[in-house]
C-alpha cells in the first residue's frame, strides 16, 4: 500500500499546463516526482511556469498552439525527440464561448471544437506509440481527457458549443477507452466551479451563489483537482478506464 498512489519517476504531458486547471494538475505531479512537460499557446507564460515548478521538481515547457492537427503532431514530435516513452498524457486545453443563440456562428463552434475535441483526439493518435512504450497490462499509461460538469448537465448560461463539445469529449474517453485498452487506460475528469481564468467572471458575479448550491458548499481547491488526477494516474486507477468522474461538489450528482 505504501507506493499505491506513487508517480515517482514517470513523465507527463500537460497541454493546456500553464493556468488553471492544468496548472494544478502539474503542480501536483511535479511535487509527486513526475517529470512534467506543459504545453499552451503563449511561449513566454509557458517558460515561466515551467521556471516556477521546476524549483519543486522537473517541468519543461512546450508551447504549441493546439487547434490545429499539424500542430498537435509537432507537439507530439517534440516529445518524441526527448522521451522514449510517455507515461501519462493529460488533455487539458480548452477554449469556451458563450453569447445568446443567435450570436453563435460557424467560426465560434470551429474555434471550440478545434482545441476542446479534435485537439485531444489528434494529440492522444499522434502519442499512442510514447504510450504503449510506456504501457503493461498490468501498469498501463494513462490519458486523462479534461471535460466538464457542463458536458453532463444542461448548462444556465448559453454557452453551445462549449457544453456539445464537453460532452463530446466525454463519449471520445470511452471510445478510446475501447479501443487503446489493455495497455493504455482513457478516463476522464468533469470538473465543476474551480478558480481559474475561464471561470474567473463567473466567479466573481456569482462565485457565493454558486459555492452555496453545491451540496458541499465551497468551490473546488487546487488539491481536489490534483488529487484525483494522481488517482487515475497512479496504480490506484489502474483498473479504471473508459469513466468520466465528475469533481463537482456534488452540483451535478447529487440533484
Amino acid at each position: 500500500m505504501s507506493d499505491l498512489f506513487s508517480l515517482e519517476g514517470k513523465t507527463a504531458l500537460v497541454t493546456g499546463g500553464s493556468r488553471g486547471i492544468g496548472l494544478m494538475i502539474a503542480r501536483g505531479f511535479v511535487e509527486a516526482g513526475v517529470r512534467v512537460y506543459i504545453s499552451s499557446r503563449k511561449a513566454d507564460v509557458c517558460e515561466e511556469v515551467a521556471a516556477e515548478l521546476s524549483k519543486s521538481g522537473e517541468c519543461v515547457a512546450l508551447p504549441a498552439d493546439l487547434s490545429s492537427e499539424a500542430e498537435c503532431r509537432r507537439l507530439a514530435g517534440e516529445v518524441s525527440d526527448r522521451e522514449d516513452r510517455l507515461h501519462i498524457l493529460v488533455n487539458n486545453a480548452g477554449a469556451t464561448w458563450g453569447a445568446p443563440l443567435a450570436e453563435h456562428d460557424e467560426a465560434t463552434w470551429d474555434r471550440v471544437l478545434d482545441i476542446n475535441v479534435q485537439a485531444p483526439f489528434h494529440l492522444t493518435k499522434f502519442l499512442v506509440p510514447l504510450l504503449q512504450a510506456a504501457g503493461t497490462q498490468e501498469d498501463p499509461a494513462r490519458v486523462v481527457n479534461i471535460g466538464s460538469i457542463d458536458g453532463l448537465q444542461v448548462p444556465m448560461l448559453e454557452t453551445y458549443s462549449y457544453s456539445s463539445s464537453k460532452a463530446a469529449v466525454h463519449q471520445l474517453t470511452r471510445h478510446l477507452a475501447r479501443n487503446l485498452a489493455p495497455t493504455i487506460t482513457v478516463n476522464a475528469v468533469a470538473p465543476g466551479p474551480f478558480e481559474s481564468k475561464m471561470m474567473a467572471a463567473t466567479l466573481a458575479a456569482a462565485g457565493d451563489a454558486i459555492a452555496q448550491s453545491a451540496p458541499l458548499k465551497r468551490i473546488g481547491r487546487p488539491d481536489d483537482m490534483a488529487g484525483v488526477t494522481i488517482f487515475l494516474a497512479s496504480r490506484a486507477g489502474s483498473y479504471v478506464t473508459g469513466a468520466v468522474i465528475p469533481v463537482d461538489g456534488g452540483i451535478a450528482t447529487c440533484k
